[in-house]
């Protein structure tokens, strides 16, 4: 067994030899990891000038505006809303939306309480949409008493705008009083309510009867409170 040193041509036993020489170990890592390296950095740099702002100051989690919250983020109990605006008419807030059936109110940070909103001169003064009842012109009032005196003829029906409800209660007497009877209770739950999908014309402060959902401001008690 003939053994030679690595070089570029070497000579074992009167011949010549072409031998390759040999990267080290080291040599071998660092030619692939110095790339690698060079691209997180080339990444870091890039991401570093995306968080700069125009004035060339960077935004980072510790600047005082950052910690402050939105005012539309505040959870209940952190601001005060006015109350809307009554129409006499109506007896709901004016200007209701008809699809979002939402009224827009102007609102106030609690004592204590800071928030950022659409504008620095008035961040502590903000608007919210509150939920509101959109009417048609339907009294509860006036559909009770013809349900419960003309029933049998359907005219509650056909003041609610169910005519063909009214018609067939007209023809059969109110289902022989039967229906009848089912349509007061129905209207006096407010269960049936106009065929345009308004609300019943109610004093604001009257006896409404309004069905408890969830949505993101429902404030769940904790166990054990």
């Amino acid at each position: 067994m003939v053994f030679c040193r690595s070089a570029s041509v070497a000579s074992c036993n009167g011949r010549m030899y072409r031998v390759d020489k040999l990267r080290e170990p080291r040599q071998i890592v660092a030619g692939y990891i110095l790339p690698v390296l060079l691209l997180i950095q080339c990444f870091s740099l890039s991401v570093e000038a995306g968080n700069t702002n125009i004035n060339g100051k960077s935004e980072s989690s510790s600047s005082p505006d950052f910690k402050i919250p939105l005012c539309s983020n505040l959870l209940l109990g952190q601001y005060v809303c006015d109350e809307p605006i009554i129409d006499s008419k109506t007896q709901q807030a004016k200007n209701c939306d008809q699809d979002t059936r939402t009224v827009v109110v102007t609102c106030r940070t609690a004592p204590n309480i800071t928030c950022r909103g659409e504008s620095k001169n008035e961040s502590q003064k903000f608007t919210r949409h509150l939920p509101c009842k959109w009417t048609n012109g339907h009294s509860f009032e006036t559909a009770l008493l013809l349900s419960i005196f003309l029933g049998m003829f359907g005219v509650d029906r056909f003041y609610l705008g169910y005519p063909a409800i009214g018609l067939l209660k007209f023809s059969t007497l109110g289902f022989m009083f039967l229906g009848q009877l089912i349509d007061i209770l129905l209207i006096a739950t407010q269960v049936v309510k106009p065929a345009d999908g308004s609300d019943y014309v109610i004093d604001y402060y009257g006896a409404v009867l309004t069905r408890l959902s969830m949505d993101n401001e429902t404030y769940i008690k904790p166990p054990n409170y």
